[in-house]
């Protein structure tokens, strides 16, 4: 009888044992089981998600098929656990342990944003409020009250304050959030280049800089020229001869501009009119980029007074009214050649 029992408990051993090993092979099974998605999705983890919460969630989703083995699969490796909070991108290669190891470490999707040198406040908004999980906080407010949210003051004027680059973000990050850091890095960028400019320059202070960096953005697209159109300007303040630049005249036109300058509105006073005012207007125009900024602190030394666009992508920089005649007409016989 005794050796029956002991019969009867080996098998049972045995049984168990080979339960817990089937069981074993199952969840490894499912922990390398591939995630049911076709395409990179994002997954978005709330805080406070427990284990059946999170299953759940997942189903729903359509990222994994079956739920059942996921608390088993926790409970004998708790290292797979620990979960926080954020939006993952989760990929079609991925499986289930490595799904939940990236929910372990936080390793949020990035998503970025670009803002593009030249650009200005008004084109900054709307990118932001396309941008994906980005959080909005500036709907509905003037740029004054945005430039007031990001300490801007003398003027409260944002353009010119923000840095153009790329920014990378994580889901939740809000627009404020964001232009935060452009004016940052700009006021940052804005001091290194003003302790490092030449001396002599007719600038009274770091603003007017950035004042004329913002027209250079506008006037040239071409690195090696920048430093050029800032000579010009440059020169032309140091002999009181106005700016006489059309994108201040486009920016002072704001909504009116329809794409053509006519001479009525070079003639037509705004502040912001470098054909009728004196000097610098009262703001940049834009958002300059770092090249613009150090040809502004560094402007080329030439006895130029004028340029014109040389139909090539370029412009000819002349030192006389009558020389720079003779390129606008070269300039428009191009035109007219290329038509």
């Amino acid at each position: 009888m005794k050796k029956k029992l002991i019969g009867i408990l080996a098998v049972a051993i045995l049984a168990g044992a080979a339960g817990a090993f089937v069981g074993y092979q199952w969840l490894q099974k499912y922990e390398q089981t591939p995630l049911s998605v076709q395409d990179a999705v994002y997954f978005t983890l709330p805080a406070g998600t427990g284990q059946a919460a999170l299953g759940k969630l997942l189903v729903d989703k359509g990222v994994i098929g079956d739920v059942k083995p996921l608390p088993w699969l926790l409970r004998l490796k708790p290292e797979l656990g620990g979960f926080k909070a954020g939006t993952y991108q989760l990929t079609p290669d991925m499986d289930v342990k490595e799904m939940l190891l990236l929910f372990r470490s936080g390793k949020e999707a990035q998503f970025s944003i670009r803002f593009i040198e030249g650009t200005r406040v008004q084109d900054w908004i709307p990118l932001l409020e396309q941008a994906p999980y980005v959080k909005h906080s500036l709907q509905g407010l003037s740029e004054a009250q945005i430039a007031e949210k990001l300490a801007i003051d003398s003027p409260v004027h944002p353009e010119g304050w923000l840095y153009p680059d790329t920014y990378n973000y994580t889901a939740g990050t809000t627009d404020l959030a964001l232009l935060k850091r452009a004016h940052d890095k700009m006021k940052k960028t804005v001091d290194e280049v003003w302790a490092g400019r030449e001396e002599n320059l007719p600038y009274k202070t770091p603003y007017e800089m950035v004042i004329m960096a913002s027209i250079i953005e506008k006037e040239t697209a071409v690195d090696a020229e920048r430093d050029k159109v800032a000579s010009v300007f440059i020169n032309r303040m140091r002999i009181g001869m106005k700016l006489q630049t059309d994108p201040t005249v486009i920016y002072g036109m704001g909504s009116q501009y329809n794409g053509n300058i006519t001479r009525k509105d070079l003639t037509t006073p705004t502040p912001y009119n470098t054909y009728t005012i004196d000097g610098l207007p009262p703001t940049p125009i834009a958002m300059p980029g770092l090249a613009s900024l150090k040809a502004a602190a560094h402007p080329a030394k030439t006895n130029y007074l004028y340029f014109v666009a040389d139909g090539k992508g370029g412009h000819t920089f002349t030192t006389n009214l009558q020389s720079h005649n003779q390129a606008v007409r070269q300039y428009l016989q191009t035109l007219r050649a290329g038509k």
